[in-house]
């Protein structure tokens, strides 16, 4: 887009994105392409948002379908996808009802109202530099204060804890009796790309069964094959009571999801919670289509490529260190990542950042080795011009 059209295409926008100076018109697979006419590798997939790649036949075909058949009914009633897509999801995390929704905010959300009506209780346990979105209690809930700024008064009774530290989590819990659930991400996304640590999630789920809490792990950003199982909770023996999940469940489709376990059922009945747009017919037809595709084939694509990507990462001069899994990485870097990501952006290559030095890259999971070896070959030019 040239200089001259921006203004024009930023007047009627609230300024809440500062956008890069680019408008895509068109994508395939692992590459979109702007409005001259020019493509780019795509490592940010709407931020782990299109997990199967930019026009993927089977999400395609299901939501074109279903376009032609019924777009909306309300959530009065029952629809075929919506259906069809909770039963999907039960299966895959061993036993769930779901609610639909449209964002992840909006999921978490959902796990906010869901753990206070289950427990009767009021307070949320959430990790220091978490995100969980922006809307006000997922706001409450994310542990960056810089993003609360101007939007105060917060939800009360939130408190934080440092990742991977047992006894700040314990100290956060005090007095337990008032917890009613402990939010975490198994990889902090957005606060730099940050695993948890095995022993951290166990006594997560110690504490929280102890206490009465509920535990929520926000698989957002790490669900539906991002990390090389279909939830990241499954790497970590985790057995969560409500799972949260969006982005790549639509592969670019709005769509989220509270999913309560078996074993915490009961907490909502009718008219305690609502979304109109919630469990659209034509998103829920594209989403089945979207877990119908993680298979075992696609989750081994997502841990080889992401090995090969972190190996290629780890061994290049300027960066520090290299963590994340599957394809959920960051690299962290000995200088600003800011100008990095600009200029992989000039030579065709669209990454992430996460934080100040923290490189972040959410590719489609369907990447191939050509394409880890482009992006490996750009990013390393970049970074070799200082």
């Amino acid at each position: 887009m040239s200089a001259e059209l921006l203004p024009t295409m930023d007047a009627p926008l609230l300024p809440t994105y500062a956008r890069a100076n680019v408008t895509f018109v068109r994508g395939d697979g692992c590459r979109i392409w702007d409005d001259t006419g020019r493509s780019y590798l795509d490592f940010v997939a709407g931020v782990a948002v299109v997990s199967l790649g930019h026009r993927h036949p089977s999400p395609l075909a299901a939501a074109q379908e279903q376009l032609d058949r019924l777009w909306h009914a309300s959530n009065l009633y029952y629809t075929e996808p919506m259906a069809k897509l909770a039963g999907l999801l039960s299966t895959r995390v061993g036993g769930a009802q779901a609610f639909f929704c449209n964002s992840g905010a909006e999921a978490v959300e959902s796990a906010l109202k869901y753990a206070r009506k289950a427990t009767g209780r009021t307070r949320i346990i959430a990790l220091e530099d978490s995100f969980h979105g922006r809307t006000l209690g997922a706001l409450s809930a994310t542990g960056q204060p810089a993003k609360w700024e101007g939007f105060g008064p917060l939800v009360p009774g939130v408190s934080f804890a440092p990742a991977n530290d047992i006894e700040a989590l314990e100290a956060a819990m005090a007095p337990s009796g008032d917890v009613a659930l402990i939010l975490l991400e198994p990889v902090l996304g957005e606060g730099g790309v940050i695993p948890l640590e095995l022993e951290f999630i166990a006594a997560a789920a110690e504490i929280a069964a102890e206490s009465g809490a509920l535990l929520c792990a926000d698989e957002i950003q790490t669900g539906i094959g991002r990390t090389g199982t279909f939830l990241a909770s499954e790497q970590f023996g985790l057995k969560p009571d409500l799972i949260t999940l969006a982005k790549g469940l639509g592969n670019g489709l709005p769509i989220g999801a509270l999913l309560v376990t078996e074993k915490a059922l009961g907490g909502f009945s009718p008219g305690d919670h609502g979304s109109t747009f919630g469990g659209n017919p034509v998103c829920c037809a594209a989403a089945c289509a979207v877990v119908e595709a993680i298979d075992e084939d696609m989750l081994s694509n997502v841990r080889d490529r992401g090995a090969e990507l972190a190996a290629g990462l780890a061994s290049m001069p300027g960066v520090t260190g290299v963590r994340g899994k599957g394809l959920l990485l960051g690299a962290t870097l000995d200088r600003p990542v800011g100008p990095v990501v600009d200029s992989c952006r000039d030579r065709g290559l669209l990454v992430l950042s996460a934080g100040q030095g923290v490189l972040r890259l959410t590719p489609p999971l369907v990447l191939g080795p050509a394409e880890v070896e482009e992006a490996l070959g750009i990013i390393r030019a970049v970074l070799a011009t200082g």
